[in-house]
């Protein structure tokens, strides 16, 4: 077990099974979150939702809290590990070189600007200024208002369109690359599999820069 942890094929299986808790509670924190375009006491009672159930919350956080550690943890020993072998690659062209896509050459760019991204995201939202309202009688943090705010400044939501585009590809050449370190992606299903995964991250992406869209536009 610990020479398996220690192989670059043990590390890639972690890295997968970690990116891959982080791209399911991408789509389930992007979707109830576009109830943002329609009600401000609909997003509200959602989030207040969220928050209330404390030990499902806290499980939800110390399982995605242990799951981005980790990943990170592997993708940097994987690349000191790759680039003591002079780097690893999937495949190789015709003249000898490496053939890998602009999203594979710069994972590691990527994954550094998306963990910058979630501090910061966290920071501004999960322990920004604390608003309150009432829904239906109950007391509850106001988050449209606070979300309203932040994605009224041009420089957030620049910010934001810039790392969740970078998301897009981090997300899609991730996923598609945990079914090859599984070793279950099979020629025949190669192009299939890498579609979907660009349709899931594009759909992700999509729906999540649609909420500072329309709050910069719609809400001045």
């Amino acid at each position: 077990m610990k020479d398996f942890l220690k192989s670059s094929v043990g590390r890639k299986y972690i890295m997968g099974l970690t990116g891959l808790v982080w791209v399911g509670f991408l789509f389930a924190h992007m979707a109830p979150n576009m109830l943002i375009l329609f009600s401000a006491e609909l997003y509200n009672a959602y989030t207040y939702s969220v928050t209330a159930n404390k030990i499902l919350l806290y499980a939800v956080e110390a399982i995605l809290l242990s799951s981005l550690v980790i990943h990170v943890l592997m993708a940097i020993l994987l690349t000191r590990q790759n680039r003591v072998a002079r780097g690893a690659q999937y495949a190789v062209s015709a003249n000898g070189e490496k053939a890998v896509s602009w999203g594979s050459r710069y994972m590691a760019a990527q994954g550094s600007a998306i963990l910058a991204f979630i501090i910061l995201h966290l920071i501004t939202f999960k322990y920004g200024t604390y608003y309150e309202t009432t829904v239906n009688g109950v007391v509850m943090r106001d988050m449209h208002r606070l979300v309203v705010e932040v994605f009224q400044s041009p420089a957030y939501v620049a910010w934001y369109f810039i790392c969740l585009g970078l998301m897009v590809f981090h997300v899609s050449h991730g996923a598609a690359s945990v079914f090859q370190s599984f070793g279950i992606l099979e020629r025949k299903l190669q192009g299939g599999i890498k579609k979907f995964a660009w349709v899931y991250a594009i759909v992700i992406v999509t729906g999540f820069l649609s909420q500072p869209v329309y709050v910069f536009l719609f809400h001045k």
